[in-house]
Formats: C-alpha cells, structure tokens, sequence
C-alpha cells in the first residue's frame, strides 16, 4: 500500500505541535467535513467542539447536538464539557455538564438547554461547547464515625460571605425605612 505524502506545511506544523504539547488525544472524524476540536488560543485550556449538525431548540428544551467526533481520553485523565462563553451571552443556551471516561468510544454529543424566551438555531459548525482535559486521581472509600472539625463546619451555599453582605443588607434596609423623612408628610 502507498502511503500519501505528507505536504511540507503538515510536516511543519506537525513538528511544532510535538514541542508545544506533552501528548496527544486520538480523534476520530465520523465523516470528512467535520471540524477537528482545536485551541483557539494559545492559552486556552479547553478546546472548542462544533456542531455537526443544524439543530433547533425550543425554550427551556435541551437537545444532544452531534459533534461528528469520537475522542479517546488518555488514561488516568478525564474529559469535561464546559460552556463556551460567546453561546452563553449571545444565545442563552448552556451545555449541561458532561464527563467523558478514557473508555467511552462512542460519538462524542453535547446536550444543550435554552435557557431563553425564543427558539434558537444552532447550526453545523458552531462552536458549543470545551472539553478540558484534566487527570484524575482514584481514590478509596473509607467508611468512618466521624470528620474532622473546621471552621466551615456544615455550612452550605453561600457560607463564605453572601449571606453575611445580605444580613448587612438587610440591617441597612431597615435602618433607611425606620428614619423619617422630615419634609415628608404623612
């Protein structure tokens, strides 16, 4: 069999890429016009997927948008689907979170929620969502009594200051409503 030859502009970029990144993910195309997942800047941590497909989303409706990809995560590694920033703000739409496992070989797909008051249009090629890469460290279960102490304790959401600017809120509200208003009459 005949190998084709690389073009001297892929062999470049090919050599620069192996000095910029310390490995690489193995990406499968489910058909020739699909977009590779790409950084698209240099200090990107996530990398951008685009839909394969044109897909319409009713408010408040999620839908799982194809990618036309497959990736293998690398072991000891995790892939998560983050929001792209431009979908949020321009469109209201949000992936719902995903977690994609070294072994997964499926088509990668994304599930998106509009979250506005109008249909929205998603078409092939937009770019959807990220998928970070990141390691993971497996751990074991140990079954105890009891945890440790901390200054935290069981504090919930917004523990770490929202609710007290919200006392302090609330302290100031009452104090303004309390005063009176000495050219008002009444």
């Amino acid at each position: 069999m005949i190998k084709k030859q690389k073009k001297t502009g892929d062999v470049k970029k090919e050599a620069k890429n192996k000095q910029k990144f310390k490995f690489f993910l193995d990406v499968k195309k489910l058909s020739k016009d699909v977009c590779s997942p790409e950084y698209i800047l240099d200090s990107d941590v996530g990398l951008d997927l685009r839909a394969n497909e044109n897909v319409s989303l009713m408010p408040m409706k999620q839908k799982a948008v194809k990618t036309g990809l497959k990736i293998k995560i690398p072991d000891g590694h995790v892939g998560l689907i983050r929001d792209r920033a431009g979908i949020i703000s321009e469109m209201n739409v949000h992936t719902v979170a995903g977690t994609f496992d070294p072994d997964y070989r499926g088509e990668v797909s994304i599930m998106v929620v509009n979250f506005g008051d109008e249909e929205v249009e998603i078409e092939k090629g937009m770019r959807i969502a990220q998928i970070i890469i990141l390691p993971v460290t497996k751990v074991g279960i140990k079954i105890v009594k009891s945890l440790s102490e901390t200054k935290r304790g069981s504090k919930s959401f917004g523990s770490t200051g929202i609710k007290e600017k919200l006392k302090a809120f609330n302290k100031l509200a009452n104090e303004l409503n309390n005063k009176k208003d000495p050219e008002y009459c009444g």
